[in-house]
């Protein structure tokens, strides 16, 4: 009879020798993700954190719950590595009257303040920045450097003479619109439907004023007429700083292949939006899809999502209801893994010059794996496991908004953009 212990031996030190070997080939492949991590230049293009900036009694140095609290933090960034952020001076729509202008941009004043007080009050750990060269300079002094942009131009009003009083307080980018129409151009989620067929006269001379002061362009939220008349108006690049392919997630806030195509002959950066929905088409119940449709006839709504788009004095309630059916009714979130699988998209057809990151954290839901920004490493890991070079990664993390900003601010007055064409040839760089 054989001896099954000396049969059996030599096939358990194999598998032995074999599982540590994968063991010590994994512990190799997330210690060089987190160095090439660290030595990234970490830039999030979207943030809400002025939001909870106004909340009484909101510490930044407190590590919070990041679902019932704040996704961004000071142990959050630290996790996450993040170098630089641009923290979103975000209001909703409301009347287009004297009164309501007058109204939000108090509004908007108070988040300005806020940023700015948070900052005076964090030298050790904030600095404002409004040029990447400043924001390189924090990095060598251990801070992180905070960008301000503005999400939603309704403040702005019929009156541009307001971009240059942003300007002045440090805001490098204006979100054109959020999720109704107002003065400068059309949502891409307004229920009644675009208003203008793109941009608004207003919005055209806004385009060229924000070129003329060197603010970024934001086409993030806007219709696709919108977008292309930013593309064909403005003399730079410009941005859609949370956004993400419409072909993976089928949302009309999100850019088709042909959208992405054209920003990037543009030169333009899209930066990918970390919001589940936005990231891979959601599969909801029978019963979700009840309660949903219920709340859309109620409120008068396309989607659930709309619920952004009702007016200020019904907002609050409905948003109140729609926090009810997410917690009733959940649906899978995305994962890291549909978060690279977008990235993987934005750069086959865009090219690999002209994607990034704008989490929209602090304004939407998380991910299965980023529940905030100290996650931000786990997409990294992930993109190196399907092969992204360190200059690739440099790229996304930062670089491609850094090139985009320095050409904006390069190109004030009439200069225009270098065209530059799509290069699919080595995609991961």
């Amino acid at each position: 009879m054989p001896n099954f212990r000396l049969v059996l031996l030599p096939l358990l030190l194999t598998f032995s020798a074999q599982s540590a070997g994968a063991q010590t080939a994994e512990a190799k492949l997330q210690a060089r993700a987190r160095a090439l991590h660290e030595r990234a230049f970490v830039v999030d293009s979207h943030q809400d954190t002025p939001g909870n900036l106004l909340k009484p009694g909101f510490d930044l140095a407190r590590d919070h719950a990041p679902a019932e609290e704040a996704k961004v933090d000071f142990p959050k960034l630290a996790r996450g590595g993040v170098d630089a952020a641009f923290w979103a001076v975000y209001v909703g729509q409301g009347p287009r009257t004297p009164a309501g202008y007058a109204a939000i941009r108090q509004e908007v004043q108070a988040q300005f303040d806020a940023i700015h007080a948070a900052i005076r009050q964090h030298p050790a750990e904030l600095a404002l920045a409004t040029t990447p060269a400043e924001a390189r300079r924090s990095r060598r002094a251990g801070q992180r450097a905070i960008f301000i942009g503005m999400e939603n131009g309704y403040p702005v009003g019929q009156d541009l003479a307001m971009l240059q009083t942003y300007y002045d307080q440090g805001a490098r980018y204006l979100t054109l619109c959020h999720s109704s129409n107002n003065d400068l151009c059309d949502s891409s989620t307004d229920p009644k439907g675009p208003e203008w067929q793109g941009l608004s006269p207003l919005g055209e001379r806004a385009v060229l004023e924000m070129n003329r002061l060197g603010m970024m362009l934001d086409v993030s939220h806007t219709s696709d007429s919108t977008f292309y008349d930013v593309l064909r108006l403005s003399r730079v690049p410009v941005i859609a700083s949370h956004s993400g392919s419409r072909v993976l997630a089928d949302m009309a806030r999100n850019l088709t292949d042909d959208m992405l195509r054209d920003l990037a002959r543009h030169g333009g950066v899209v930066q990918l939006n970390l919001f589940s929905p936005y990231v891979k088409t959601e599969v909801k119940t029978p019963a979700r899809q009840a309660v949903e449709q219920a709340f859309c006839t109620k409120w008068g709504l396309k989607t659930f999502l709309n619920v952004y788009a009702l007016p200020a004095a019904d907002r609050t309630q409905a948003l109140a209801e729609y926090v009810v059916i997410e917690r009733n009714y959940p649906v899978p979130l995305a994962t890291v893994a549909d978060a690279a699988n977008q990235i993987d998209h934005l750069v086959q057809v865009a090219g690999i010059d002209h994607v990034g990151i704008g989490s929209d954290f602090d304004g939407g839901t998380v991910l299965d794996g980023l529940a905030d920004v100290g996650d931000f490493p786990n997409l990294t890991l992930e993109l190196v496991r399907r092969g992204y070079s360190a200059r690739a990664l440099n790229k996304i993390w930062g670089g491609n908004l850094f090139r985009v900003m320095d050409a904006v601010a390069k190109g004030k007055g009439n200069v225009k953009p270098t065209s530059r064409s799509v290069d699919s040839a080595s995609p991961r760089g």
